[in-house]
């Protein structure tokens, strides 16, 4: 696939938010579990992120995606559009909306994450 533009990349993302979805990973085995606990800034009402310019300065582990990486990152949800397009072992699902299904990072505390793993499958 040709490179395409920064804009271009962005109209890729249809704001799903699964990507800010809380992440735990076991330090023995690097296993990744997800959580239904949302970034504290991500906006549930306008489907995106509320500080997007700044994600990465004020949440150091944000990951900036692109097209050299998005299929290299073993977290990215399987529903995730840019797996659609450059991920070659990308199998289709159907979306669900997180409105409803999530709790925001501000409500809950580091220490109770594990209180709130869910299974990948239910993304």
């Amino acid at each position: 696939m040709k490179s395409i533009s920064r804009e271009e990349w962005e109209k890729i993302c249809d704001n799903c938010g699964k990507c800010c979805l809380l992440k735990l990973q076991d330090e023995n085995s690097d296993e990744i579990f997800y959580t239904n606990v949302i970034c504290r800034y991500y906006d549930l009402d306008k489907c995106r992120c509320s500080v997007y310019e700044k994600r990465c300065e004020l949440v150091p582990e944000c990951v900036r995606l692109d097209e050299n990486n998005v299929s290299k990152i073993e977290w990215m949800p399987k529903t995730c559009a840019y797996r659609r397009l450059f991920d070659a072992n990308f199998v289709a699902k159907p979306q669900k909306k997180l409105k409803g299904r999530v709790v925001s990072q501000k409500n809950v505390q580091e220490s109770e994450l594990e209180d709130y793993i869910i299974d990948e499958d239910d993304l």
